[in-house]
């Protein structure tokens, strides 16, 4: 007897056709030529006239993951990019003006079973016998001393500063090193099959006609697979995220660079600095709702050290996400498939997350419908899950001082966010929801750091006397302090270890 719930296989994929390059389809060609390069055909369709948003020079640990399942070189990568280290992002007035703190890679302390090591600070806190929450944490002591090393069996957690040009650059050598081919040209027309709905084939300006079994949109805000051709709804979450503008502008280094991004909080948004090798990364991101392109602007080059390089560049979004990132056989990477914020240097992560997701899911065989809803859910749980920890950061903050932290403070969050932090300033718990990218840690450090304070710490940390409780959090401070103050500086360390050379 037939099985009528069994899926027909489709048809093989055999023709990968990326739509932009950039960092999105540059980062998506170099996984599939290194991993697939040798079954399928890939070619990148991009346009030299077409400019990269090119400003996710932040990244977070994640990178250094999907470089080694790739087997790039990381003393190669970070010369060709003229990139430096990063150990966190250094928060600058958020939480109240002239108030800072840290949200570091790694952990903190030494958790217990039944409890997280934050129950035992609260304790000593109360009790008098602990110091700042960042003493307790080996990449947070080292970023504020501006030291970094590679540690045996890596036990320090990084990511990096590049220049994302670069990086696109550096990714297209790579990539044709293994296949993939690269076709300078607009696209004109996207053409479909009227059956089925499927993308045929890229049209290009000049007449020509990619065809490909799988398509996979790098085409930035414009979305023209996904969103034009496809039809895919974009959900705007500006309810809870403000800020629709940015303007970024490099300038020269005037000092070491430290292994820190800066986020510095202004009366309607943020800057951000990002140190390189060759000269470093600034911006505001603000919202037109509370001023104007010219303010910002303005604020942003009374701000900033160096000399300017370039002309300073606007950059218009909507935050949120489309409702499916895979539709047919299309797929949504980067800017295509939505955007937030880049307050957490989550851009070139979740790009990275949906190449890893569409490997394991590759349909060599045809498409299949299970694979695709596996595919968008994974997605969708992944970004709800990121949107909520950068909400966080604008609805717990002690400030009220303008209309904007006022709005952002006072506005209703998701549910899921609200349940975090109602479990957090109750009992000071902190759940991670399966494979979520921000780690308990995280979330205590911004929690704590943007103001809030648990009212009640876990039995467990009763357990301990003062004494006792006094030499735990001693020794993990002190082993801290031992294991950084044994790093080199920083600078030193890079100008050793990649040193990039003139630009």
């Amino acid at each position: 007897m037939e099985n009528n719930n069994q899926q027909r296989p489709g048809r093989p994929i055999r023709r990968v056709v990326i739509a932009g390059g950039g960092t999105a389809g540059w980062m998506a060609a170099a996984a599939l030529a290194r991993t697939l390069g040798k079954v399928v055909d890939i070619k990148v369709v991009e346009s030299d006239d077409i400019g990269a948003v090119g400003v996710g020079e932040a990244t977070i640990p994640s990178l250094v993951h999907f470089h080694r399942l790739l087997d790039i070189g990381e003393q190669e990568f970070m010369a060709a990019t003229q990139a430096t280290f990063k150990l966190g992002i250094s928060f600058e007035s958020w939480r109240a003006r002239g108030e800072d703190y840290i949200h570091s890679f790694g952990m903190t302390g030494t958790d217990h079973w039944t409890a997280g090591f934050q129950h035992f600070w609260l304790k000593g806190r109360d009790r008098g016998l602990a110091s700042d929450y960042g003493d307790y944490c080996l990449e947070l002591v080292a970023s504020q001393e501006k030291r970094f090393g590679h540690l045996p069996n890596q036990g320090i957690n990084y990511a990096y500063h590049l220049d994302a040009t670069r990086y696109a650059r550096y990714l297209r050598r790579f990539s044709e090193h293994f296949g993939a081919e690269r076709i300078e040209a607009k696209i004109a027309k996207v053409d479909t099959d009227p059956a089925t709905g499927h993308i045929t084939a890229l049209v290009l300006d000049a007449g020509t006609r990619v065809e490909g079994d799988l398509f996979i949109d790098c085409t930035g805000f414009r979305s023209l697979l996904l969103g034009q051709t496809m039809g895919v709804e974009y959900e705007d979450w500006s309810q809870w995220l403000f800020n629709d503008c940015a303007i970024a502008v490099q300038t020269e280094s005037t000092g070491p660079a430290v292994p820190l991004t800066r986020s510095m909080a202004h009366d309607w948004g943020w800057q951000w600095r990002i140190p390189l090798q060759h000269r470093t990364g600034n911006g505001v991101v603000f919202s037109s709702r509370y001023t104007d392109e010219a303010t910002a602007r303005a604020t942003l080059l009374g701000n900033i050290e160096g000399k300017v390089l370039t002309e300073p560049r606007v950059i218009r979004f909507t935050p949120g996400q489309r409702k499916k990132v895979w539709v047919g056989n299309c797929i949504g990477l980067g800017l295509a498939s939505g955007f937030l914020e880049p307050i957490e240097s989550t851009s070139i992560h979740l790009i990275q997350r949906g190449i890893v997701r569409l490997l394991q899911t590759f349909p060599s065989y045809g498409i299949q419908q299970a694979d695709v809803d596996e595919f968008n859910a994974q997605t969708e749980e992944d970004i709800r899950t990121i949107r909520d920890f950068i909400i966080l950061h604008y609805k717990v903050t002690n400030r009220s001082d303008t209309p904007y932290w006022h709005d952002a403070a006072s506005m209703p969050v998701p549910d899921s966010l609200q349940h975090r932090i109602d479990l957090f300033r109750g009992g000071a718990r902190v759940f991670r929801e399966g494979n979520e990218l921000f780690a308990e840690n995280s979330w205590v450090q911004v929690m704590l750091g943007q103001g809030l304070t648990p009212e009640r710490w876990h039995p467990s940390a009763d357990l301990m006397g003062d004494d006792e409780l006094r030499g735990f959090l001693d020794g993990i401070r002190n082993g801290v302090r031992r294991t950084v103050s044994q790093l080199p500086p920083h600078q030193q360390y890079v100008e050793r270890y990649c040193p990039a050379g003139k630009p």
